[in-house]
């Protein structure tokens, strides 16, 4: 018999919302936002939090807002709007009609603090951002009130309106909301409402020289959106006071803040303003560059959604921070991949075998499989001729015990092909093997040997004369370190960086269906890795980036160098 009784919520903010759906809380309605700021790209961390709030609202049969956190007009752009747009949905989400920004609502929060000025709640600063910083105290120690706390609530609303109208320099007066200057909650100590900016905004244009702070505009345009529960990350928590304040003062919509723990991830930077710093100092090509944890960057190096939609599944919700090891990631890429990647050969190393007793001038084509996960993606033909290249470390001349591919005298297989027995090498003046010699077994095609023997490696290859010319990149973890922002005494977080993150590929060999691709879902080079097309090719040169390894390679290199 079926279980017909409900799942138990998976985290605690499940547990919040189906209790308050069961207790019939906001009618029963579930409505959540992802509020991103239009000043970069998205990044994994973000991922996180668009699967939550999205996520929920799914479950519970609610919808999600997208709005932007669009209040400070000198850090924000369209194109970044745009961009966060494509990543959620991307990442497999839809906001349907119910997209917003703040500067939706500039307005009414103008009006709110009009409101509030003529209850005695906010009064007009001359104090300047230092001077207000150093005026709030400490937690242990009340703060000191600003000498215009007390201005007439006529003069602060005409003082506000100049403000508005521009007649005033920025950083010359700010409106503050009077709370309480010895309140055990920082945030509560008069914090500023609104500054003077006289810059264009990218949506409102020069209407506003004022413009409202992110806490004075965050729980208004929650509540005016009837968001019942706004879920936002830790560092928020010191906040929420203050959210709930101008909410109850107001006596708006009752939304309520919810906090949970953001993503840290080894070998990873997730503060957009380091990550801008990386674009801006050169030190990554842009945003989408395929080192960045950005949802554009991972992209483009072939990461899929289901992947991350899958890993912010299992790193799960929690109230404390904690560093999830990057390996996961990698982990639930290459799981996903493994289901949909086609195998490809490519060789990125290439030295030349010629097949001594192979007929001159006959390709044959032999039958390959496209993902042995996968019996639906069917077979491909690949070209076999007398020249084949292999990976130059597929080959010793004076292997060790433990090596079993190929070497003078030693029979290996080829995939999908013959085996073959290296007879001879040929060197240069300086020693070093340029060209390989061997025999094939016509019995062996397809890779099965007629007498049942044995080999005990199996190497991939590309036929020399069908071979197409790749540029390959191979991509590591951006930072060395494990904890990317930790910085040594006299040291910089930049000088955590990985010098090794990226290399080059200019001679790599492909099998022609490589070259005839047309997609950039990523692939598999046989015994290789995971890779995929980047926007960078050429209809003359292909180029390809390594999303991922087929082991987590890194981690055993950090092992192996401790």
């Amino acid at each position: 018999m079926a279980d017909l009784e409900p799942k138990a919520p998976s985290d605690f903010l499940r547990t919040i919302v189906a209790n308050d759906v069961k207790a019939g809380t906001h009618g029963g309605s579930v409505i959540t936002r992802f509020p991103p700021e239009p000043n970069g790209y998205l990044h994994i961390g973000h991922a996180k939090s668009i699967c939550i709030n999205f996520g929920i609202a799914q479950e519970f049969g609610g919808r999600c807002h997208l709005r932007f956190d669009d209040t400070n007009p000198c850090r924000e752009e369209d194109e970044f709007v745009e961009g966060i747009k494509d990543d959620v949905r991307w990442l497999g989400f839809d906001w349907g009609e119910h997209q917003y920004f703040a500067s939706d609502y500039f307005d009414q929060l103008y009006a709110w603090a009009i409101q509030l000025i003529k209850e005695g709640k906010a009064f007009v600063c001359d104090m300047s951002g230092e001077e207000i910083s150093a005026s709030r105290g400490r937690a242990s120690a009340a703060g000191t009130e600003s000498p215009w706390r007390n201005r007439s609530v006529e003069e602060n609303l005409d003082l506000f309106e100049r403000m508005r109208n521009g007649e005033f320099d920025e950083g010359s007066k700010t409106l503050r909301a009077k709370i309480d200057m010895a309140s055990p909650h920082l945030q509560l100590r008069d914090p500023v409402m609104y500054r003077i900016l006289k810059a264009s905004h990218h949506r409102t244009g020069d209407t506003w020289c004022i413009y409202p702070m992110y806490d004075y505009t965050h729980g208004q345009s929650d509540s005016l959106e009837k968001i019942t529960h706004s879920i936002c990350t830790l560092e928020f928590s010191d906040h929420r006071p203050l959210y709930d304040w101008y909410i109850q003062a107001l006596g708006i919509f009752p939304s309520h803040q919810y906090e949970f723990a953001r993503l840290n991830m080894t070998y990873t930077a997730l503060s957009k303003r380091r990550l801008k710093g990386l674009v801006d100092e050169g030190v990554v090509t842009g945003w989408d560059d395929p080192r960045m944890p950005t949802l554009a960057g991972m992209r483009r190096r072939g990461y899929t959604p289901e992947a991350i939609r899958e890993f912010c599944k299992r790193i799960g919700v929690a109230k404390a921070d904690s560093m999830v090891d990057f390996a996961l990631l990698e982990f639930c890429l290459r799981e996903d991949l493994n289901k949909r990647a086609s195998r490809y050969m490519a060789v990125l190393d290439p030295i030349k075998v010629v097949i001594d007793n192979y007929p001159e001038g006959q390709v044959e084509h032999l039958e390959a499989v496209n993902n042995p996960e996968d019996p639906g993606a069917g077979a491909r033909q690949v070209p076999f001729s007398r020249e084949l290249y292999i990976e130059r470390e597929d080959f010793m001349e004076n292997p060790p015990k433990q090596f079993f591919r190929l070497a003078p005298g030693r029979e290996v297989r080829l995939r999908y092909a013959y085996f073959i027995t290296c007879t001879s090498a040929v060197k240069d003046a300086d020693g070093n093997v340029t060209e390989l010699h061997c025999t094939y077994d016509p019995a062996s095609k397809g890779g099965n040997s007629p007498d049942g023997r044995k080999v005990k490696s199996t190497l991939h290859w590309v036929s020399a004369a069908e071979a197409v010319d790749a540029e390959v990149r191979l991509y590591d973890v951006l930072f060395a370190k494990e904890n990317a922002m930790e910085v040594e005494e006299g040291k910089t977080w930049q000088d955590n960086l990985n010098p090794n993150s990226l290399t080059v590929v200019n001679n790599a060999k492909i099998e022609p269906a490589l070259a005839r691709l047309g997609s950039t879902a990523a692939v598999q080079f046989e015994r290789l890795g995971y890779f995929c097309l980047d926007t960078d090719t050429t209809e003359a040169r292909p180029v390809f980036n390594r999303t991922v390894t087929l082991r987590d390679t890194w981690a055993k290199a950090q092992q192996a160098s401790g």
